[in-house]
């Protein structure tokens, strides 16, 4: 299915060559290992050898310079094979984007190569157990200690703790700023450091990324560790949502063209009455549906990484197709999942266990009640409700 996006003639390069990897993977690859406990090292490293982690990343730091566009492409791709990888947004787009844009050139020479490579991984460390969409209500603390800092607290629900680098860590001031507030600040802070300890969290997700409560008993960083300016780091931290929105939207978009491609060859095959169950419109027209909804997400995916890379707005947009993406995503997957009748629910089918992934997607990065609210308030101009 070729569907409504045109891609140019490098994008259409960029997804076969991407494609080319993930077959030589693919769902059963990606489950299998998610259902031992294990990783996805050699898909990683792969894509990091060929230039594709860091397809979005400035040249001089090791990427591809290019964008959001060209990122989407690759992590759609790789969800269109079955294989969602969620440290795909997280490391070199969420985190990578905010040490390019505010890391000192030290800090982007030190990480930004590492994670284009795929030899290096961080995760993002923002939410915490009474502190989820409010970041306003961190309660992380880094105290003052001579040239460095003591961050005590405690963050929740980390995907992937367990095979980064280092935590970009968002954590409140000890001390009072100038408006007698605490502003937050944000810290690059190595995973084996001394006080540092995760728990793992059990969940129903069947992806290779573990989710983590991670916990700060008086870690001791140094200056080093600081991003940007000390109390800056409310604003710094935009710098990783939209990407970490539009690229969601892609990881459910790619979730919604591996089951509708799974889905058409099934109802296109699969014969009842000496009829291919495709021919009857109980099947074939909540199919159509189902990928009306899909390219209509996918052409909001691609309009906000547009305006992105352009250097533009890209708030609204990255909200509508990231709340746009997930909800077609979970009705894609369901209604292949109705196509293929009991064996929807065979894991030699290959769907239902990604129902989960796509139900975090309409949770997380961002729930969709958050984006209403956003578009009521910014894009209305409704009163706020909260």
């Amino acid at each position: 299915m070729t569907g409504l996006i045109l891609d140019s003639e490098e994008h259409a390069l960029l997804r076969q060559s991407v494609g080319k990897i993930a077959e030589r993977y693919g769902h059963a690859y990606f489950a299998e290992r998610a259902r031992a406990g294990g990783r996805v090292d050699e898909l990683w490293a792969d894509l990091g050898a060929g230039g594709f982690l860091g397809v979005h990343l400035p040249e001089e730091y090791g990427g591809g310079g290019g964008g959001l566009s060209e990122y989407g492409v690759v992590l759609e791709e790789l969800a269109a094979h079955g294989m969602p990888l969620l440290m795909g947004v997280i490391s070199p787009a969420i985190t990578g984007s905010i040490v390019w844009r505010h890391g000192s050139d030290e800090m982007r020479r030190e990480w930004l190569p590492g994670m284009a490579a795929g030899t290096r991984k961080m995760a993002f460390a923002l939410t915490e157990p009474d502190a989820g969409s409010n970041s306003h209500q961190v309660t992380t603390t880094a105290h003052r200690d001579g040239d460095g800092w003591r961050l005590t607290g405690t963050k929740y629900y980390i995907s992937g703790a367990d095979e980064s680098d280092a935590l970009l860590v968002v954590a409140r001031d000890g001390d009072p700023g100038p408006s007698g507030r605490t502003p937050l600040s944000l810290f690059v802070v190595p995973t084996d450091a001394p006080g540092l300890r995760t728990q793992q969290i059990a969940t129903e997700l069947v992806v290779p990324e573990k989710q983590f409560t991670v916990f700060f008993d008086d870690v001791r960083i140094g200056p080093e560790a600081l991003i940007g300016e000390a109390g800056r780091g409310l604003r710094q931290v935009f710098a990783g949502l939209n990407p970490e929105r539009i690229l969601a939207a892609s990881l459910s978009n790619g979730i919604s063209r591996y089951a509708l491609d799974k889905a058409a060859r099934y109802a296109r095959e699969r014969q009842v009455w000496s009829a291919p169950i495709g021919s009857h419109q109980g099947v074939s027209h909540p199919l159509a549906e189902a990928y009306i909804g899909v390219e209509l997400a996918r052409l909001a995916t691609a309009r906000a990484a547009e305006l992105y890379d352009s250097g533009q707005d890209a708030a609204e947009a990255a909200n509508i197709a990231k709340f746009a993406a997930a909800d077609a995503s979970l009705k894609a997957l369901d209604q292949s999942i109705q196509t293929h009748g009991g064996n929807g629910l065979s894991r030699e089918y290959g769907l239902a266990d990604l129902w989960f992934v796509a139900r975090l997607l309409r949770t997380a990065p961002v729930s969709r009640e958050m984006v209403l609210n956003f578009v009521a308030q910014h894009s209305l101009r409704l009163p706020a409700s909260y």
